[in-house]
């Protein structure tokens, strides 16, 4: 492993009072897990019932240039910008422009085929059938929305729809179409206005390597031990709404302060967003509209990871508790969930989930 990997770490002080967070442990923890895994840069912050305990960069934000990470560091979201495309379409839903029972060929003609029985829920749950992008997608390509819609009914399904749950990203590509096609703006636009202008989350954006982003962190990845930049992606695939944003630990921050209130979405929506869904067998799965739920001892967890270009991320959230932690890292290989679950237990022991020798996804 490179030698430059291996820096004093750079610290950036909190933005707010560290209340009942033991900082010095987390720091030692963050340190260890960095050097374990090789990761060169992240960001993390843990939030207390909406306001933020500790915002701490660790690392390289740009390991060429030798930029450290801060708080304000701005890192791909992966498919934790998944819970925004949701969000996107529950207030739709709230404004009576779409239901979560239309059937997604309503909007999306090209499918009327193949994609016969399957509703906007099936596909904020990943129940659709949809798949991931196959084998030979050409990330490399420039597509127009109309190619990709057409690209994707010519996928079959792998399941009748309500009968499995399965990740699709394609379910989400085509949640943005759906959104674009029912306001006349892209989807991306449509969150500017109604979520991240509201909640004053002023670097979150869609991705564009052609801008100038303030704060931008380079994302890398390992082969055979040394450490490579991201791979390329054409611009369109960076706009998709399978996740493709721009975040960084403080907006991530306000917008969890968001989820204690109604201020974007109503109780009721964010209470669906957080059901598991249920099969057409009548059992459950525990994934919502764009969450992933769960349980550790007790306390009720809703959480999403995402991967994307070199980077990975992780917004865990305790809702009952009032605990949030959030991780932004800058490397493929990074288990973001794994290193914010581990900074939730040594705040709270009672958050320390059983070791079964996997991650969450």
């Amino acid at each position: 492993m490179r030698a430059f990997l291996f820096v004093v770490l750079l610290l950036v002080p909190t933005v707010a009072a560290a209340q009942d967070v033991p900082v010095d442990r987390i720091d030692a923890y963050v340190r260890d897990q960095m050097a374990s895994q090789h990761i060169p840069g992240l960001a993390v912050a843990v939030v207390r019932k909406g306001t933020i305990a500790l915002a701490k960069g660790y690392g390289l934000a740009n390991v060429e240039h030798q930029v450290g990470v801060k708080p304000e560091t701005v890192f791909q979201s992966g498919s934790v910008g998944k819970q925004f495309t949701a969000t996107a379409v529950m207030l739709l839903v709230e404004q009576s422009r779409l239901s979560l029972e239309d059937p997604i060929t309503k909007y999306l003609p090209e499918g009327a085929t193949r994609w016969k029985g399957i509703r906007i829920r099936h596909l904020l749950s990943h129940t659709g059938g949809t798949t991931d992008y196959p084998e030979n997608f050409n990330f490399r390509r420039d597509y127009t929305e109309q190619e990709l819609v057409k690209r994707a009914a010519a996928i079959p399904l792998a399941f009748a729809p309500g009968t499995k749950w399965s990740y699709s990203n394609i379910g989400y590509l085509l949640l943005g179409v759906i959104i674009h096609r029912v306001t006349g703006e892209f989807y991306g636009d449509f969150l500017q206005k109604n979520v991240f202008e509201p909640l004053g989350m002023v670097t979150t954006r869609i991705i564009s390597e052609a801008d100038i982003v303030p704060n931008r962190a380079a994302g890398y990845r390992l082969v055979k031990g040394d450490l490579k930049n991201q791979e390329w992606v054409s611009p369109t695939l960076n706009t998709t709404a399978d996740g493709s944003l721009y975040l960084s630990v403080l907006d991530l921050a306000k917008w969890d302060a968001s989820l204690y209130t109604d201020r974007i979405v109503k109780a009721d929506s964010l209470k669906r967003m957080w059901t598991p869904v249920t099969l057409a067998s009548g059992s459950t799965h525990p994934y919502g509209f764009g969450w992933a739920l769960g349980d550790v001892g007790g306390h009720r967890l809703v959480e999403h990871g995402g991967a994307w270009q070199g980077f990975k991320s992780a917004i865990v959230r305790f809702p009952d508790d009032g605990l949030t932690v959030i991780l932004l890292a800058n490397l493929a290989q990074t288990d973001p969930t794994r290193l914010a679950h581990g900074i939730a237990a040594l705040i709270d022991p009672a958050l320390a989930p059983v070791d079964d020798g996997k991650s969450a996804k």
